[in-house]
């Protein structure tokens, strides 16, 4: 019985063979790449024969005209990304949880989950078609036409060549994906709380409102701090993928990033030690933020991760 236990461990084992070499290939190997970082990297010389600059470049970046604005940006999207994630999905999924109609509460879930599914390139063109300004107002997107019927505006809105409009409009756009995710987290966490609490209230003399601010809310205020804490980690994620495909040099006043300015230091101005000192900066940065998440989310809402 021993030998057979130790021949299926030993079989597990193997199994995991393949996984750990993807991994170690992919995801460990690449780090080595961040020597770059502190070399005067040449391609035709290579990593070994570049010459050594120590932290020159990281004095360089520093004095770029263009990083303080990028850390800056990546700090406001960041923050504001955080907290329109959180507080929309809450209010949304207190609303959900007081519908009786079930076949109207699901539809309502899986319409708000759907955009979750796609990726920014496609979510970027729906964007880009429905807040158009159009070459006339007569062609203006859906946003622009709708704010004209009504009498908001008397022309169309450039909604993302705008510096001053940018930074706003990626913050809803990514609240509006990551909605319908963010409530189905909430409305798991509402299925949690004792009935008895509710029927206690009650007896109580509790309305629905008083329920809602007295146990709905207190119930599921340590998963709003969990998520919150833990999105602390990636404040300096601010979203490449999403700003790269919705950005243009009009904006990059306000909408550039750290992600983005290491891809045009990177691969369009080929600054290849300037670009991995900038990426090394910021992975130092969240590595820390997310330290210091988990201890946060371990003290105030009880999660440890080891």
């Amino acid at each position: 019985m021993l030998n057979i236990d130790k021949k299926r461990q030993r079989m597990f084992h193997l199994m995991l063979l393949l996984p750990v070499l993807v991994l170690f290939v992919f995801s460990y190997l690449p780090i080595f790449g961040i020597i770059i970082a502190f070399q005067d990297y040449q391609p035709g010389l290579g990593m070994l024969k570049s010459q050594w600059v120590g932290l020159e470049n990281f004095k360089t970046i520093a004095l770029l005209p263009d990083f303080m604005p990028a850390l800056r940006n990546t700090l406001i999207i960041a923050v504001f990304k955080i907290i329109g994630n959180m507080i929309f999905p809450v209010v949304f999924a207190l609303m959900l949880n007081e519908l009786r109609i079930k076949w109207f509460k699901k539809t309502v879930q899986t319409v708000t989950y759907l955009p979750y599914f796609l990726s920014w390139v496609v979510l970027g063109g729906i964007l880009m078609d429905f807040l158009s300004q159009g070459n006339t107002a007569g062609d203006a997107g859906f946003m622009n036409t709708f704010l004209m019927n009504i009498g908001l505006v008397d022309s169309p809105i450039n909604f993302l060549g705008n510096k001053h409009m940018f930074p706003g409009t990626v913050i809803i756009s990514d609240v509006w994906k990551n909605f319908g995710y963010n409530t189905i987290v909430y409305l798991a966490a509402l299925t949690s709380i004792n009935p008895s609490l509710y029927e206690a209230s009650s007896i109580d003399g509790a309305g629905r409102w008083k329920q809602t601010w007295n146990v709905t809310i207190p119930g599921i205020a340590p998963i709003i701090i969990l998520m919150t804490v833990l999105s602390i980690g990636n404040i300096l994620n601010a979203g490449f993928e999403q700003i790269f495909v919705m950005y243009s040099p009009s904006v990059y006043a306000t909408g550039d990033i750290i992600d983005t300015l290491v891809y045009r230091l990177g691969l369009v101005n080929q600054q290849f030690s300037l670009s991995a000192a900038v990426g090394l900066f910021k992975s130092v940065i969240s590595g820390i933020l997310i330290v210091v998440s988990f201890k946060m989310a371990d003290r105030y809402a009880g999660y440890r991760v080891f």
